[in-house]
């Protein structure tokens, strides 16, 4: 029999790939009474992933889930490719930079293969080994924990080493943007290395897709109004920009 943490990340596997869930199918696919599944639901309620129903519940789809990097690749991908190819558009030669690991900027080196003199800094293994192949790119790629369905790493000594210097830009991927929450990722280890970023970091891109807007994770990276630019998609809920711009935050999107 799985333990309550198992059989929690379970039923929010189900419930992402079904959209909702019953309590008595669960109860028999588990092998556990309906009280502990009832119990189960109302845990994932609390936390925000899902909402109650009758007999059930439903995905909390404002709720930002951690997925694996080949599923969130699939997801907008030509949209993310804009915003990849946007960001780029703000790098310039000789410049010294941060890629965030993630889905959006995973895209963005296959826009950099003509910068020259670059110093990029990653926690993206995959990112590293693309750059790798640029010859006038010099690639530095923190050490630490591996996160094996993302390929990025975090931990105390990836901080550590990211506090030995200063960069110019960050490009910043999230799971979520909310304007109460802030800009929020799901893993807590990412969270730590990501506002580590932010404070090496004299400029501060976040890179997300509409979808990502009124969104929240469980761990904060910062506040929204501590960002520079959020390069998006037209997709971006009219309040949200406005709001944005009113607080000094560059809005630019990449499909207009």
């Amino acid at each position: 029999m799985l333990d309550s943490v198992k059989r929690r990340e379970q039923i929010i596997d189900l419930l992402c790939d079904q959209g909702s869930v019953r309590v008595e199918p669960l109860s028999v696919h588990f092998g556990v009474s309906c009280v502990t599944i009832r119990n189960d639901l109302r845990y994932l309620e609390q936390r925000g992933c899902a909402l109650r129903s009758y007999g059930g519940a439903v995905l909390n789809h404002h709720f930002a889930f951690d997925r694996p990097l080949q599923d969130k690749d699939r997801l907008n991908r030509d949209v993310k490719s804009q915003i990849a190819e946007k960001a780029a558009s703000f790098v310039k030669d000789g410049d010294t930079l941060i890629l965030d690991s993630g889905s959006t900027t995973t895209l963005i080196p296959a826009f950099l293969k003509h910068r020259r003199d670059l110093v990029v800094m990653t926690n993206a293994l995959n990112i590293a080994w693309e750059l790798a192949n640029f010859e006038r790119v010099d690639v530095m790629l923190l050490g630490g924990n591996v996160r094996q369905s993302v390929f990025s790493l975090y931990g105390p000594s990836a901080e550590h080493q990211l506090r030995q210097y200063r960069f110019d830009k960050l490009f910043l991927g999230v799971d979520g943007f909310c304007l109460d929450a802030g800009i929020t990722t799901s893993h807590p280890g990412e969270a730590h290395i990501n506002r580590v970023m932010c404070q090496v970091a004299q400029e501060v891109t976040v890179v997300a897709d509409s979808s990502k807007f009124g969104r929240k994770s469980f761990c904060m990276i910062r506040e929204v109004g501590e960002i520079h630019r959020v390069i998006t998609d037209s997709g971006i809920p009219g309040h949200y920009r406005q709001a944005l711009e009113k607080m000094g935050v560059e809005v630019v999107l990449a499909d207009e």
